[in-house]
């Protein structure tokens, strides 16, 4: 790695005050020392870094996987007494060699011996000393430009590395960030509900008068309770829990891209929510909506057979392709939510409503709006919607109110089959075997959702009771 490139990159990562200590590196030169702070040092992973062509492999492996940092201690003014400062890392440990931590823990170490020197204070304000370090790179710039290249010496900062180290890391670079990171790791709704969530809390800041251009540190835990309190006025107590969780997220990465300290969203707590869930459908009900979807609207009525039969959630029905239905073997394959595509039976009772799929391109959507195969190009969560938004005219048609919905289909039969099977199993037996069926990843979350949708109810104890 050439030494420009080093530096180029390590600009990129460094927070927003370790980025002013990037610019003043050649300016200093046998600094006096003051009593209220200790001289910095540079902790190289447990080895002396003058041995390092001594050392064997293995050992500058071992060192090289630890983090390097520059420490020192400054002079609490409350005990009079030097205390250890936070180790100061800026990004330098995503660098593998020897050469290039070092090369930047000395510009960092002298950076810092140069700031001090001039009166930074870790327990005060220094927003006029960081005014002034502003000031100096830009005067000095010419000077760092121009000054010459001893042979064997990593080369200095160039002139549009200059700019970039004057300008903090900003709320919004921070937040795009995040957000680039996000979309490679999280699927399709998921994504779109953090950034959904983040876009909400950016614009609440715009709002509030705060530039988005300014430094990501002036966001702390402090705002973000308040910004909590807003969401939770305006929605729900299991929005405002959902909202803590994105933007904790958020901050985590930051933290682990180094460009934060550490995530303090985290210590934010969480409150008590009571979750909504879809009732259970008496049997009345089920045969009723059956009856009515079968002769109104073929489409929605398989859809929700799909729910039914094969217990998937609405949106793993939406991702249903028409290759995904492999009836010779009668199975079907299920794109669940952060995990592997999972394998799953189709039973004779759903085989049976099935229309004929061989003609179909095995690359169509099982579900569009207006027949079973065919394109659809638009999100998950619209899809979802949509089928939402259609089974809303049958339960206006049936009087059904807020708490029955798709999800309700899923808790009727899972409750049906487990009433089923109880007859001639334990209920150990019964579980174990449900289990399979509905997908659940433990026997614990199993129990917990059976206890939620009351599907296991005690027999009539009214003898009980003579």
């Amino acid at each position: 790695m050439k030494s420009t490139n080093c530096v180029s990159q390590f600009v990129f990562f460094m927070p927003s005050f370790f980025l002013l200590l990037q610019g003043v590196h050649d300016r200093v030169h046998d600094l006096p020392m003051k009593l209220n702070y200790s001289e910095p040092k540079i902790f190289t992973g447990g080895v002396d870094i003058k041995r390092w062509s001594k050392l064997s492999a293995k050992e500058k492996k071992s060192a090289l996987s630890k983090s390097w940092y520059v420490y020192y201690s400054f002079r609490n003014p409350k005990t009079g007494r030097l205390k250890r400062q936070t180790n100061i890392k800026a990004g330098v440990n995503l660098y593998k060699d020897k050469k290039s931590r070092l090369y930047i823990l000395n510009q960092l170490k002298e950076s810092l011996e140069y700031i001090l020197e001039k009166g930074f204070n870790p327990y005060e304000d220094n927003t006029s000393l960081a005014e002034f370090i502003e000031q100096l790179l830009s005067t000095e710039k010419s000077e760092i430009k121009n000054k010459p290249i001893q042979k064997d010496t990593p080369l200095p900062i160039e002139e549009n590395t200059i700019e970039e180290v004057s300008i903090p890391y900003s709320i919004q670079k921070s937040f795009d960030l995040a957000l680039n990171t996000k979309s490679k790791v999280l699927n399709g709704v998921s994504y779109q509900n953090f950034k959904s969530r983040i876009n909400r809390f950016k614009k609440w800041l715009d709002k509030e008068g705060y530039d988005l251009k300014k430094d990501i540190s002036i966001l702390n835990k402090k705002l973000i309770i308040q910004y909590l309190n807003t969401v939770l006025q305006s929605t729900s107590p299991r929005n405002r829990n959902n909202t803590r969780t994105d933007i904790s997220s958020l901050f985590q990465t930051l933290e682990d891209n180094e460009i934060i300290e550490n995530n303090f969203v985290k210590k934010i707590n969480v409150l008590k929510s009571v979750p909504e869930r879809n009732k259970t459908y008496t049997t009345t009900e089920q045969k009723d909506i059956f009856k009515y979807l079968e002769k109104h609207d073929a489409v929605l009525y398989l859809f929700v057979q799909f729910i039914s039969y094969n217990f998937l959630r609405p949106v793993e029905v939406c991702r249903l392709k028409i290759g995904d239905i492999d009836l010779i073997d009668k199975k079907i394959y299920v794109r669940a939510k952060n995990k592997p595509v999972k394998i799953k039976i189709i039973p004779d009772i759903l085989i049976k409503q099935l229309p004929d799929l061989s003609n179909l391109n095995k690359n169509d959507f099982l579900f569009t709006p207006n027949e079973i195969g065919g394109q659809w190009d638009t999100k998950e969560n619209n899809k979802r919607d949509y089928f939402t938004k259609q089974f809303k005219k049958v339960k206006d048609h049936f009087e059904l109110g807020k708490d029955y919905g798709l999800y309700s289909f899923r808790h009727t039969f899972i409750t049906k089959l487990y009433k089923e099977m109880a007859k001639t199993a334990t209920p150990f037996e019964v579980k174990s075997k449900l289990k399979l069926i509905t997908g659940h990843a433990t026997m614990d979350a199993l129990e917990l959702y059976l206890r939620d949708i009351d599907a296991v109810l005690p027999e009539d104890y009214s003898k009980l009771l003579k």
